[in-house]
């Protein structure tokens, strides 16, 4: 593994990534299915992040469809059983990813909450609670991918 992502904010803390959470439905996966370059960017982030999907599996899909990638799987229930695997990872290192309002606490208890308003919409109220919001998964993966598009992005 290569060295974690040390992320810089505009106001001059470095903050060092370690984990990436990530949702599966309507996040990862439309209708069950991955969507197009994700496994690409697993497969590259999973050099300097650890990885673990949390989901509820609404398709039952996530176990096959996951199967050869660089994550870890946890079956979920709640939002509450996200928040509470993020805290137990140190939530000040740990970037999360989702759409749904499952994913508002997770969001909020991570260093770096990214929402992503795919092909079956985001929560108004994880927009709300996100740092960033993003037009699909790839664009939120290529932004840890490409560093500087956050500090750019955060900055006052």
């Amino acid at each position: 593994m290569t060295p974690p992502i040390v992320f810089e904010l505009p106001e001059r803390l470095k903050v060092t990534l370690t984990d990436l959470v990530l949702d599966f439905t309507g996040t990862l996966s439309l209708d069950g299915e991955l969507i197009s370059g994700v496994a690409q960017r697993i497969k590259t982030l999973f050099q300097q992040l650890r990885i673990t999907v949390l989901t509820a599996d609404t398709f039952g899909t996530a176990a096959k469809t996951l199967q050869n990638l660089p994550v870890a799987i946890k079956f979920i229930s709640t939002g509450k059983d996200k928040v509470e695997y993020v805290n137990r990872l140190k939530a000040e290192h740990v970037v999360a990813i989702g759409n749904g309002k499952n994913d508002v606490g997770m969001i909020k208890t991570a260093f770096l909450g990214i929402a992503v308003i795919g092909p079956e919409g985001a929560s108004g109220e994880l927009v709300r609670a996100a740092k960033v919001v993003v037009q699909n998964i790839n664009d939120a993966l290529d932004l840890l991918l490409n560093p500087l598009r956050l500090k750019a992005t955060l900055r006052e």
